[in-house]
């Protein structure tokens, strides 16, 4: 069991849960603040500018403020079209968004041959020209989240000059290029050369996993008070609290906490999602990375990944919680 005079709390700080595609959804920004504390915004998965991607009645549905109770949450918008992006990002301006926040960090495949995403880091007269044409239409403050190039990840010498020339609200910058997905080590020192080139407020996102790792980049970057967390979130959802108040519930209740917002999950994705084979696939995708700090997670997830029906589904994620924390009778 961890000690809680081991943690010690971090004042001043914002803490950030990234947008990861088909995970943080507003069901899952709405329950995450009933169950865990400490995450102070949220930027929400990506949604397409193009016309023929999102109706105004989706995205009505989605972004509307009354569906949006949890985490205070900005609009991420992937577009190569200025254009576009002025049209939604009015859009959500109007539904009550200050703020959007352009996606120039996607890594995906599909993203990148688009020239979308991390793929438009090694054309800076592209984004140039983006920035150029789109805050001059734009209402709500713009952010961008990126990475260091697609492939160079020196591509962001290249940029910060362009985007210091824009009022930008600020850069989430994860120091890895596109090519590198999510392997290899961050780029520690190609952030640091960031931070001391931008003129805008940086943010910093990319493998904070434990209070010990943020520590150590509080230290190294005492200038920076914002974080991105992603995946160490889901895999530790009370890694906020223990950065931000120095909290370390004991095992069980952690345990105890998980399976209810599981459980709040599963049955706000059966309202909404259209028969069980589409809530099994969702359940599954949620565990990718949901509970990572469980013993024996390992063991959870190929038993998940086994069920083909929602039967099986509970019977292993209850028998699981079950030998940890026996529900009473």
């Amino acid at each position: 069991m961890e000690k809680s005079c081991e943690i010690i709390p971090s004042a001043g700080v914002t803490i950030y849960l990234a947008p990861l595609q088909g995970m943080t959804d507003r069901i899952f920004r709405n329950l995450y603040p009933l169950h865990f504390k400490g995450v102070d915004l949220a930027v929400t998965p990506f949604i397409s500018s193009s016309p023929k991607m999102r109706s105004a009645k989706s995205l009505f549905a989605e972004f509307h403020p009354d569906h949006n109770t949890g985490i205070p949450s900005i609009p991420q918008i992937m577009s190569s079209r200025p254009d576009d992006f002025a049209v939604l990002a009015n859009f959500l301006f109007d539904l009550g968004y200050e703020s959007v926040n352009w996606n120039l960090g996607c890594p995906f495949p599909m993203v990148v041959k688009k020239g979308r995403g991390a793929g438009m880091l090694c054309h800076p007269e592209r984004i140039d020209a983006f920035l150029d044409r789109a805050m001059s239409a734009v209402k709500p403050r713009l952010s961008i989240k990126l990475r260091l190039g697609l492939k160079d990840p020196d591509d962001i010498f290249e940029l910060m000059p362009i985007l210091n020339r824009y009022p930008l609200a600020e850069l989430i910058i994860h120091p890895r290029t596109g090519a590198q997905m999510y392997e290899g080590n961050v780029d520690l020192d190609r952030f640091e050369q960031c931070l001391n080139l931008s003129k805008h407020p940086v943010v910093y996102n990319g493998d904070i996993a434990s209070p010990d790792t943020f520590r150590k980049l509080r230290s190294r970057f005492p200038s920076v008070t914002r974080f991105m967390i992603g995946r160490g979130l889901l895999s530790d959802p009370f890694l906020a609290e223990a950065i931000q108040f120095g909290l370390s519930r004991p095992y069980e209740e952690k345990v105890r906490v998980l399976f209810a917002f599981h459980n709040d999950l599963l049955a706000c994705y059966a309202k909404r999602l259209s028969g069980p084979s589409h809530l099994l696939n969702k359940m599954k995708e949620v565990w990718t990375y949901l509970g990572g700090f469980l013993e024996m997670s390992d063991r959870l997830r190929k038993r998940i990944k086994k069920a083909r029906h929602m039967d099986r589904y509970h019977d292993a994620v209850n028998a699981f919680f079950d030998d940890i924390h026996p529900r009473t009778p």
